[in-house]
């Protein structure tokens, strides 16, 4: 049973989702405020949180920023809900380490739609492949336990980021555009736009490459999409 971390200073919102939430099987706590976020993921090792931008106290992206840099929580999914329609707010959400972000007001069925997607992207992504390493120019790459090294030292990559490299790094050399990232990474069901995907890759090269100016690993194929270098 996954275990929901609803973190929303609006009790009546925070109340709503908890209560649907736990009619889909999950179970869930609630945090009013955002200086208390901290003890709660340390004593209830979420496998999800549902994080409000707007918090008293420490802010929905300085958590998520701190979730994201702290090596234990670094894979933490964090679905982040915004009273904000402005695409750069999302953008922002994003390029600070959310896989995904929804809109107040919100339909909780759609709200629990996504919680389920991002699961489930977790979930797969700790899948095994054929192969079960793969190196390349010193990136390691360990599938079934889903360790990322680059040069030895591990990468702290939030669970769609890890999706991302494994979907490209299992076909080197082969272009994909967004809509078939999209559709590999985020599933046919995704609310997530295109837009996202230049997101994520922005922050997944910032974890793994050495120069974000001259990628190595994952490259840019104009007019058409990414690829991860060709290896032959």
């Amino acid at each position: 049973m996954a275990k929901i971390l609803i973190v929303d200073d609006e009790k009546d919102i925070a109340d709503l989702v908890a209560y649907n939430l736990e009619r889909e099987g999950f179970r869930t706590r609630i945090v009013l405020g955002g200086n208390e976020v901290f003890a709660a993921v340390d004593s209830l090792a979420p496998d999800l949180m549902v994080l409000d931008l707007m918090l008293p106290g420490v802010g929905g992206l300085d958590i998520c920023k701190r979730i994201r840099a702290n090596p234990k929580t670094s894979s933490l999914p964090i679905i982040m809900l915004t009273a904000k329609a402005d695409e750069v707010d999302k953008i922002i959400g994003l390029e600070i380490g959310a896989d995904d972000y929804v809109t107040k007001p919100f339909s909780v069925k759609e709200l629990v739609a996504r919680v389920r997607t991002v699961l489930r992207r977790v979930q797969e992504g700790k899948k095994p492949s054929a192969g079960e390493r793969f190196e390349f120019q010193g990136l390691s790459i360990d599938y079934a336990s889903c360790q990322v090294l680059v040069d030895g030292k591990p990468a702290a990559l939030s669970p769609t980021e890890l999706k991302l490299l494994f979907f490209l790094s299992r076909s080197p050399g082969r272009v994909h555009s967004r809509d078939q990232i999209l559709t590999h990474v985020w599933g046919d069901d995704t609310f997530i736009t295109d837009r996202a995907v230049d997101v994520h890759i922005r922050r997944l090269r910032s974890s793994i490459e050495k120069n974000m100016e001259k990628p190595q690993y994952i490259l840019t194929v104009r007019g058409f999409g990414y690829k991860f270098a060709d290896i032959r």
